[in-house]
């Protein structure tokens, strides 16, 4: 009715799902009981979604799955997310209620448009960014994007050089493991970080290259590695390639299995890569 959303039946069935017609960036959430009523949520659960099918439930820290409510039928409780949701559907599950009334809710979600340039990989195909000679920066590199897949296996990142080096980014299992390959000193890091990252959802990857010193990021993990010597100095192409090893048995002993899912936002040192393979 005109007071807010109230279910014919109040139990630990019932949610309020929002469609905000298309990927949303939500800052922060805001609820009231109903209008003049003895129906409000002491707390409740926040999930989001991409399709509408597939469900994650927002936590506010790792100790906090719920949110807490109301006390009364109209003072507003509000939150401001410590990290914001990208989604385009919102649910808000209701877990207790005022015990003298029933679920009654009045909600308001906050946030902005989410400007998003995503591709697709079909398991057959990459994406390959040859990099411009002048821009190059031999003391760093950053790389960040998004992907979400339900494929267990397949090669998310790889670069190469004439002597054997290589880069390689490849998601095993559902974890997601950053394997960098010194040639002439045959040394090896292999970095494994994440699980069940075939979900479908998005996830997010950082990885940062300053002289021997690497930060890999997966979600909101972080790995630093410090490597010795010779790994400032990889022999690396101006080439990188998403989604898969353009030359298959270039390299050692890997999936080579390509990447089946998408990928969302490929920066290479704030160069939006999915929008010069659009141009």
């Amino acid at each position: 009715g005109a007071g807010g959303w109230s279910p014919l039946v109040s139990n630990k069935y019932q949610w309020l799902q929002i469609d905000l017609g298309e990927r949303t960036e939500i800052t922060a959430v805001a609820t009231q009981g109903g209008y003049g009523s003895s129906d409000w949520v002491t707390s409740y659960l926040l999930m989001f979604s991409d399709s509408g099918r597939n469900w994650k439930q927002y936590r506010q820290e790792e100790s906090i799955w719920a949110f807490s409510g109301n006390t009364n039928a109209d003072s507003v409780v509000y939150y401001k997310l410590q990290h914001s949701i990208k989604a385009r559907f919102l649910r808000f599950v209701p877990l207790d209620w005022n015990p003298n009334g029933r679920i009654g809710m009045r909600i308001e979600v906050y946030g902005c448009t989410y400007r998003s340039e995503v591709v697709g990989f079909d398991g057959k195909s990459c994406l390959i960014y040859t990099l411009n000679k002048k821009l190059i920066n031999a003391l760093k590199d950053v790389i960040s994007l998004k992907f979400k897949t339900m494929q267990s296996d397949g090669i998310l990142l790889h670069r190469e050089g004439q002597n054997g080096d290589h880069i390689t980014m490849e998601l095993t299992k559902g974890k997601l493991s950053l394997l960098i390959n010194l040639d002439p000193s045959n040394a090896q890091i292999n970095i494994t970080l994440g699980s069940l990252l075939d979900d479908q959802h998005w996830h997010s990857v950082l990885i940062e290259h300053f002289n021997n010193q690497v930060n890999f990021t997966v979600d909101k993990h972080t790995h630093h590695f410090h490597a010795k010597g010779e790994f400032s100095y990889l022999d690396l192409d101006y080439e990188l390639s998403f989604g898969g090893i353009p030359l298959p048995g270039k390299s050692g002993t890997l999936s080579r299995r390509n990447f089946h899912g998408c990928f969302e936002n490929i920066y290479y040192n704030g160069v939006n890569i999915i929008d010069l393979a659009r141009k």
